[in-house]
C-alpha cells in the first residue's frame, strides 16, 4: 500500500505509454498560414482586384454625348449586347478550340505513349523536342506557321501537285489555318500531362491485360487509357481554355470571317472608342461559358483525384 501510494502521489498524473498523443501546438498552424501569406497576397493583388475592377467596368454606362466617358451604375445591357451581337464569334471560338483540342489529343497521345514506354535512351531528346518551341515567342511561331501555310509554301504546293487542291486554292485566312495554328501552339500542353500519367503507370498492370488474353486494342481501352485519364483531362483543359480565348492565331492566320471572341475583345479594348464596358462583359461571358463547360466535362469524365 505504501508503494502504491507513493506511485500515485508522484507519477499518477503522467501520461501512460500508448495514450492519446498530445495536441499540436498553435505555432505549427501559424507557420503554415505565414507560408501561405505571400501567395494569397499575390492572388489578391494580381487576380482578385483586377477581376473586381473588370466586373465594375462591365456594368458601366457610356455618358451621353461624350464618347469614351462613363458613369458607374448597374447596366446589364452590356452583357445582352455581348451575347446577341457577337454570338457567331462565341460559337466560332468554342468550335475552333474544340477542334484544336481533339486534334492535339490525336497527335499527342501516340507521342506521349512512345516517350513513356518505347523511347528508351531517346526519351530525353524527344522531351527536348516537345518543349523546344517554348523558347521561341508565341507570335513568331504563329508567323512562321503562316509562312508554312502560305499560297507559295510547301504544303499548298504539295497538295496542288497531288491534285488534292485546286490551283487557286489556299489554306491561309481559313478556319483550317486557325485550327492548325492553335493545335501547333498548344500541343505541348497536351503531350506533357499525358506523358506524366503514362510514365507513372505500372507496366506490369498493362502486361496483365495480355496475360488475360486481351488483344492490344482491348488492353488499351480497358487498362492504358483509364490509367492515363488524369493526364488526358489535364491536357484537354490546358489546351481548350487558352485556345478558346486566343486571338493571335485568328488574327495572323485567319480573316474577318474567322474572327474569334478574343479578337472582338481586343478590338473593343484598343480600337473602339467607348468599347471598354462591352469588352469587359465579353470577357466575363467567355469565362462563364468556359467554366460551365469545364464543370460539366470534369463531372462527366473526371477522376476522383481531380474532383
Amino acid at each position: 500500500m505504501t508503494a502504491l501510494a507513493h506511485i500515485g502521489s508522484t507519477g499518477g498524473g503522467a501520461q501512460a505509454p500508448g495514450g492519446p498523443a498530445p495536441e499540436p501546438t498553435r505555432k505549427g498552424g501559424l507557420t503554415a498560414y505565414l507560408l501561405l501569406l505571400p501567395g494569397l497576397i499575390w492572388l489578391l493583388v494580381f487576380f482578385v482586384a483586377p477581376m473586381v475592377q473588370l466586373a465594375a467596368v462591365s456594368l458601366q454606362s457610356q455618358f451621353p454625348g461624350y464618347p469614351g466617358y462613363y458613369y458607374r451604375d448597374v447596366n446589364f445591357s452590356n452583357y445582352v449586347s455581348a451575347i446577341t451581337e457577337y454570338l457567331p464569334q462565341f460559337g466560332r471560338s468554342l468550335l475552333f478550340a474544340g477542334a484544336a483540342t481533339l486534334l492535339a489529343f490525336v497527335l499527342a497521345y501516340p507521342l506521349a505513349y512512345a516517350m513513356a514506354f518505347k523511347a528508351g535512351k531517346w526519351r530525353g531528346l524527344m522531351m527536348i523536342c516537345v518543349i523546344a518551341p517554348f523558347f521561341t515567342s508565341f507570335i513568331l511561331r504563329t508567323i512562321a506557321w503562316r509562312q508554312i501555310l502560305a499560297d507559295e509554301g510547301p504544303i499548298v504546293s504539295t497538295l496542288q501537285w497531288l491534285h488534292l487542291m485546286p490551283d487557286n486554292g489556299r489554306i491561309t485566312e481559313t478556319g483550317f489555318a486557325v485550327v492548325a495554328g492553335l493545335t501547333y501552339n498548344f500541343l505541348p500542353f497536351m503531350v506533357l500531362p499525358i506523358y506524366a500519367s503514362l510514365e507513372r503507370a505500372d507496366p506490369k498492370i498493362i502486361e496483365a491485360g495480355g496475360d488475360l488474353y486481351a488483344n492490344g486494342l482491348t488492353t488499351f481501352r480497358r487498362v492504358t487509357l483509364p490509367m492515363s485519364m488524369p493526364g488526358v483531362l489535364a491536357g484537354t483543359l490546358l489546351t481548350f481554355i487558352p485556345a478558346a480565348g486566343d486571338y493571335v492565331n485568328a488574327e495572323l492566320l485567319g480573316s474577318d470571317s474567322t474572327k474569334m471572341v478574343g479578337n472582338v475583345i481586343e478590338s473593343q479594348f484598343f480600337k473602339v472608342l467607348g468599347g471598354f464596358p462591352v469588352a469587359a462583359a465579353l470577357s466575363f461571358t467567355l469565362m462563364a461559358v468556359i467554366l460551365a463547360l469545364v464543370f460539366v466535362y470534369v463531372r462527366r469524365y473526371g477522376t476522383e483525384e481531380l474532383l
